[in-house]
């Protein structure tokens, strides 16, 4: 048989390959221990590493092409096993094992080490560039009250812990509510972001929306009312708690990409602002901490704490829990590729992209808009 359980990859002691044969930038996010990645189109193309004196386990999403995969390489003579479930059915075990009654005891010193390595591990990397922006953008002031929205990914559960670190040490008088909104998940991804929350000790307050509901039948520009639905949720929430800001988990890597998105696709030059003001909700604000912190270390950090997060939150993206569907085929998924590959040639790629918005010299700009008026050079060239 050429499916075998994640139970009996992990009770075959013998020496083994494991391959995840996922893409790239999902192996690189997070992986089975010890795998190495070969991308499932490529397969063919690396049989030479492929050893046929040893077993071989292959591990996809969802088992789908694994499957196929050994079921073809069985009959060539390879002893080769399709992890059944794929890399979802590994996460459901790890899950299940870390809520078992036998270790919940485990729960205060893994959350302990979490903080800990954030203070010490990643200081340089996440703790000084979250305070730095959080002190460069003026983000918290003295009496504020924050809801500090998770949406179960590794960036809101990270901006968590960094603000329980930041009421810990700081100097700031200010508040947090951990703020959840289920806006439809299904029970996979619900019961990661609840038993992620548990695990890393930060008490989360859930309400239930209806908007995957709502835009279940909408064929235009669904992502795009759902995100501004969600956003007003949020703040609707967040002022009902006694909240004057919610704070978003975006990086300095979804900065860089809108501003590049912004570029090649929307003919304008704006970026993603580190603080903003709500128009719909006056005396709310909008404050983005994670603004300086690169997604690499991100990623850094939940596999050195071996912690594993929604990738996905849409009820509609295809396999979506932890599954890379997010973003498949989009065109922030275009620009990071291409920001990822410009990287290779020049390490400050992405710092040029984001200070460029720093640096922008109107006297050599051609038109620009403030405040929605459109001005021109012309205005003031005969001056």
């Amino acid at each position: 048989m050429y499916r075998k359980t994640v139970d009996e990859l992990e009770e075959d002691k013998r020496q083994k390959l494991i391959i995840d044969i996922r893409r790239g930038e999902d192996y690189e996010r997070e992986t089975y221990p010890d795998a190495v990645n070969i991308f499932w189109e490529e397969f063919e193309e690396h049989l030479k590493d492929i050893p046929k004196d040893r077993p071989v386990y292959l591990i996809c999403y969802t088992g789908e092409k694994s499957d196929e995969l050994a079921e073809e390489y069985m009959e060539k003579g390879y002893e080769i096993y399709s992890v059944e479930g794929g890399y979802r059915a590994y996460l459901k075990k790890k899950l299940a094992d870390f809520m078992k009654p036998e270790a919940k005891d485990t729960f205060a010193e893994r959350a302990a080490d979490a903080e800990r390595s954030i203070i010490k591990k990643f200081k340089k990397t996440i703790w000084r560039p979250f305070t730095k922006a959080i002190n460069t953008y003026e983000m918290i002031q003295d009496g504020d009250k924050i809801a500090v929205c998770i949406s179960g990914g590794k960036d809101s559960m990270l901006m968590a812990k960094l603000f329980q670190e930041l009421e810990r040490h700081g100097k700031k008088n200010f508040e947090t509510v951990f703020l959840v909104m289920n806006p439809g998940y299904n029970e996979e991804n619900y019961e990661r972001i609840v038993n992620n929350a548990k695990i890393l000790n930060v008490p989360i307050t859930v309400f239930r929306t209806e908007i995957f509901d709502t835009v279940a039948d909408i064929t235009e520009s669904p992502c795009y009312l759902c995100a501004r639905m969600r956003r007003g949720y949020l703040y609707s929430k967040a002022r009902e708690l006694g909240c004057n800001k919610i704070a978003l988990g975006h990086h300095f890597d979804d900065v860089i990409e809108t501003i590049v998105m912004g570029m090649l696709y929307g003919a304008q030059i704006q970026t993603m602002m580190p603080k903003l003001h709500s128009t719909n909700f006056p005396g709310m604000e909008l404050i983005r901490p994670l603004y300086l912190i690169r997604e690499a270390d991100i990623i850094h950090w939940a596999r050195y704490n071996d912690l594993h997060f929604i990738q996905c939150a849409c009820r509609f993206t295809e396999n979506c829990a932890s599954c890379g569907g997010t973003e498949k085929g989009s065109k922030r998924a275009e620009v990071k590729k291409l920001i990822h590959t410009l990287e290779k040639d020049n390490p400050y790629v992405a710092k040029n992209i984001f200070r460029s918005v720093e640096n922008v010299n109107l006297n050599t700009v051609i038109g620009y808009k403030q405040d929605g008026v459109r001005h021109n050079f012309l205005e003031t060239y005969g001056d």
